[in-house]
C-alpha cells in the first residue's frame, strides 16, 4: 500500500480545517486537508435551512487573514457565506482530498509520526498518510444528535433531524414539533410559523435569547468591558426588549450568556422572530417530553399530550473523533 508522506494532515474541510491550511500556506507548510464528504463545509453546504445567515456579525467571522468583502452585509446569508469559503480555498491555494475517511490515526513508534490509515470513497482504494502533525479539524458536528425517547421507533408520523429540514413549504397546516430552543429550533419553529404550519417547540431548559444585533453590541462591549458587565447589560436590554416570559413557559439562566459561553461552551439564542410568535401563540411551548404514544401521540414530562404530524429534532450534532483518533 502506498505511503503518502506529508509534514501536516489535517482532518476536515470545515472552516476549522481551512483556515487551519490557510495560516500553514501563508507560511509555506506543506499540508493536506482530508474531507469524508464531496465538498469543503458540507454542514453549510448540504445540512443547513434555506433561511440560514452567520448569527454573528461578519468581524467576528472571518477566517484568518482574509475578511469579508466590504459589500457583504454584516449578517452574512448562507449563499454568501460559502462563496466566500470557497474564494478562500482558491485565495490560499488549500490543498484537499475529498471522499477521504479516516479509519485509524496513531502514533507509529517505529519513527515517532502520526499514521493515518483511510479509505479513499472515490478510488475505492485504503491508503496511508505518514505526518509529523496531526490537525484534528472534524468539529463537533461530525453526527447527528437525536435523544433516546421512549416509544420513538413506533412513531407514524414523519420525524427528521433539523440537518434534513430545508424549509416548511410541504408543512403547511399540519401540526408540527421542534425539539429544542437553541438557534436552530428557534429559527425552524419561526420558519415554520411563517409557512402556515401550526408549531410548537420543546424547551426542556432555560435559555436566553437576544436579537442578533445585541450580541453583536455585546461582542463588541466585551473588547473593553469585563464580562459581568457586559452580561448585566445584555440582560437589562433583553428584559427590556420580551419582558417577562415566563408565562409563555421561557425562562433566562442565572448566570449571564457569556459567562455561560466561557465556563461551558452554551451559546444563547438568536431570536430572529420567534420569541414574537410565541407571545402571540403563533408558537406553542412545551416542556420535554416523556414518550411517543399510539400513532403520532407526544406525551410531555408534565403530564399534557398532542397529536404531531412532524417532528424535527433540533437536538444538536455529536463528535466522532474518538472512533478513529488512537
Amino acid at each position: 500500500m502506498q505511503i503518502i508522506e506529508v509534514p501536516v494532515v489535517i482532518v476536515g474541510a470545515g472552516p476549522a480545517g481551512i483556515a487551519t491550511a490557510g495560516c500553514l500556506n501563508k507560511l509555506r507548510i506543506s499540508n493536506i486537508v482530508l474531507e469524508r464528504d464531496d465538498c469543503p463545509v458540507s454542514l453549510w453546504r448540504k445540512r443547513a435551512y434555506d433561511r440560514l445567515k452567520l448569527h454573528l456579525g461578519k468581524d467576528f467571522c472571518s477566517l484568518p487573514h482574509y475578511p469579508f468583502p466590504s459589500d457583504f452585509p454584516n449578517f452574512v446569508p448562507r449563499v454568501d457565506f460559502l462563496r466566500y469559503i470557497d474564494s478562500y480555498i482558491a485565495h490560499f491555494n488549500i490543498s484537499i482530498n475529498y471522499n477521504c475517511s479516516v479509519d485509524s490515526a496513531f502514533i507509529d513508534q517505529s519513527n515517532g509520526k502520526w499514521r493515518l490509515l483511510v479509505t479513499n470513497n472515490s478510488s475505492g482504494v485504503d491508503e496511508i498518510y505518514e505526518a509529523e502533525f496531526l490537525v484534528v479539524a472534524s468539529g463537533e458536528n461530525s453526527e447527528e444528535y437525536i435523544p433516546n425517547i421512549k416509544g420513538l421507533e413506533n412513531y407514524q408520523g414523519e420525524s427528521m433531524h433539523c440537518s434534513k429540514y430545508l424549509n416548511g413549504r410541504e408543512m403547511y397546516k399540519k401540526n408540527v414539533l421542534v425539539v429544542g430552543c437553541g438557534n436552530s429550533g428557534m429559527e425552524i419553529a419561526y420558519d415554520l410559523s411563517t409557512w402556515g404550519a401550526y408549531t410548537s417547540i420543546v424547551v426542556r431548559s432555560q435559555v436566553h435569547y437576544f436579537t442578533k444585533e445585541m450580541v453583536y453590541a455585546g461582542m463588541l462591549m466585551l473588547k473593553h468591558f469585563m464580562v459581568d458587565k457586559v452580561d448585566k447589560m445584555m440582560v437589562l436590554m433583553s428584559k427590556l426588549k420580551y419582558g417577562n416570559m415566563f408565562k409563555y413557559g421561557l425562562t433566562r439562566p442565572k448566570e449571564g450568556p457569556f459567562a455561560l459561553k466561557i465556563k461551558g461552551g452554551t451559546t444563547p439564542t438568536i431570536d430572529v422572530g420567534c420569541i414574537e410568535k410565541i407571545k402571540k401563540g403563533k408558537v406553542k411551548v412545551y416542556p420535554g417530553i416523556s414518550s411517543i404514544k399510539e400513532g403520532k401521540v407526544v406525551k410531555f414530562v408534565d403530564g399534557q399530550h398532542a397529536h404531531f404530524d412532524a417532528i424535527i429534532f433540533a437536538t444538536g450534532y455529536k463528535t466522532n473523533v474518538l472512533k478513529w483518533l488512537k
